[in-house]
């Protein structure tokens, strides 16, 4: 769509201009992550705010707004506002007065992009830098918000599948090399639109290299420096899916399977889905018939179960028959057929010709329950690929983490005021910081948060400036993002 920046708000934020006490000049505001649902961290990853300078603060203002005639952005705020509200006194001139400054007159400080950081300890601080457009600061709150939390959130969940699967990593197979092929991102189709799915994905792809989601390697082309004809950003494998398998036909599966293998790909990796019909016959049955052609081939097939509890699937079900593929589960399975080697930790890896992915539901605890579940019956991790979908990257809300963007200082007629809300009726999580806010990092390396600072402190903190008067002032590149992440692991 055509986005007009100008109207990119909440509604109820039309006419706070005229809220806001007489003679205000400042007005300062944090993001900031309040609480979490979640039960296994409570820290972020700080992730998104440059393409929201680059997509929105620059290139949106200025092609939609400062380099329209005057004229028709006036009528085009006035038509839809009017239409919206009816006539009313919310006004125009302040947008005439914004478009013959001819940039947006803000200043956002953040934390760096990749940075980890605790609950209740703002990523960023926007304020005005004319006090005519003190306004424009809380303006900015519902698009800032709706273009970063998601990003962060996404980053966040990845970041704790990449520490999950390196732990377990380390304990059964001694390395972690393979672990960033090891969560693969299979969410696009379930999330909600083209460009979700593009931000959910590079903010997968900061802990990760496996990607099904392909504009998610533009995104970061585009808006974070990266060139994927000099590094890997994000990468995949052929693959299959239940049309391909099921177009020849139930009795023709094992001559699909065979003509994959041999005549489509003689060579590499392949990932072939295996439970359109049957998954335990393809495990025992057919794997035994292509043992010959799999192991001939210099690469790996790979088998895709797609349905059922993927940690009965892929461990064993303690419930069906002794014995059984069922009880067994697919890597046993695997094993029996095809055998491996052990690691210098003393669980068993698949031969290099096979593996498995599996990418139906997965969630933190799933993927832990399975890692744990493989380890348990003397497997190394590394043994399963995870498919890494919108179960889990679409299956959030803001309020996953609790991000707000909130004032906590203004400035008005010379007076320097501090502001925050305690409401009587909660239980502390929506209670605001005051004044002015900084964050500094303590002996162990993590950050925290002072109020009731100084401009000096806000200047002189672990914030660092980001935007001012329409220009991105510091760039960074996904190389950068992802060497920062990965060194708090």
């Amino acid at each position: 769509m055509n986005l007009n920046p100008a109207t990119a708000i909440d509604g109820y934020k039309v006419d706070h201009r005229r809220q806001y006490p007489d003679n205000t000049e400042v007005v300062f505001s944090n993001l900031t992550a309040r609480a979490t649902r979640r039960d296994y961290t409570d820290d972020l990853v700080f992730f998104g705010l440059q393409y929201f300078i680059k997509n929105f603060l620059i290139k949106s203002w200025q092609e939609d707004f400062f380099q329209q005639p005057k004229d028709e952005v006036i009528r085009r705020f006035a038509r839809r506002i009017n239409n919206y509200l009816g006539p009313n006194n919310v006004g125009t001139q302040h947008i005439s007065d914004l478009h013959d400054l001819g940039y947006l007159p803000i200043k956002i400080m953040a934390l760096p992009e990749g940075s980890v950081y605790p609950l209740r300890v703002p990523c960023l601080v926007i304020f005005n830098t004319d006090d005519r457009f003190f306004w424009l600061t809380n303006y900015l709150e519902t698009i800032l918000s709706t273009n970063v939390w998601g990003m962060c959130t996404s980053a966040t969940t990845a970041h704790e599948y990449k520490k999950i699967l390196n732990a377990y990593a380390l304990e059964t197979d001694g390395s972690t090399d393979f672990v960033n092929w090891q969560g693969h991102d299979f969410s696009f189709r379930g999330m909600f639109g083209a460009e979700a799915a593009a931000m959910s994905g590079a903010a997968h792809l900061l802990s990760f290299t496996g990607t099904d989601t392909i504009p998610a390697i533009d995104f970061l082309e585009d808006y974070y420096g990266a060139n994927s004809d000099l590094e890997l950003v994000g990468g995949s494998v052929a693959a299959t899916e239940h049309s391909v398998m099921c177009a020849g036909g139930m009795d023709n599966e094992l001559k699909t399977f065979l003509r994959l293998i041999q005549d489509i790909y003689p060579a590499g990796i392949v990932s072939i889905v295996s439970d359109s019909w049957d998954f335990w016959q393809v495990m025992t049955d057919f794997t035994v018939k292509l043992k010959k052609q799999i192991l001939a081939r210099d690469g790996k097939v790979v088998f895709r179960p797609d349905t059922g509890c993927p940690v009965k699937m892929i461990c064993g079900d303690a419930d069906a028959e002794i014995g059984s593929s069922e009880y067994k589960g697919a890597i046993e399975c695997l094993w029996e057929v095809f055998g491996g080697s052990e690691t210098k930790q003393g669980y068993k890896i698949l031969d290099p010709h096979v593996g498995l992915i599996y990418g139906d539901s997965i969630t933190i605890e799933r993927a832990t329950a399975i890692c744990a579940g493989l380890k348990a019956k003397g497997f190394a991790s590394t043994n399963v690929v995870f498919g890494i979908g919108s179960y889990t990257y679409q299956y959030v809300t803001r309020d996953t983490d609790g991000f707000a963007v909130k004032a906590t200082f203004a400035k008005i007629s010379g007076e320097n005021r501090e502001i925050f809300k305690a409401p009587k009726t909660g239980d502390g999580t929506k209670n605001s910081a005051k004044g002015l806010v900084a964050v500094y990092k303590n002996d162990q390396g993590e950050f925290y948060l002072k109020d009731q600072v100084s401009w000096n402190e806000v200047n002189n903190c672990e914030f660092v400036p980001v935007f001012e008067n329409g220009k991105l002032l510091n760039e960074v590149t996904l190389t950068e993002v992802r060497e920062r992440l990965a060194a708090t692991i």
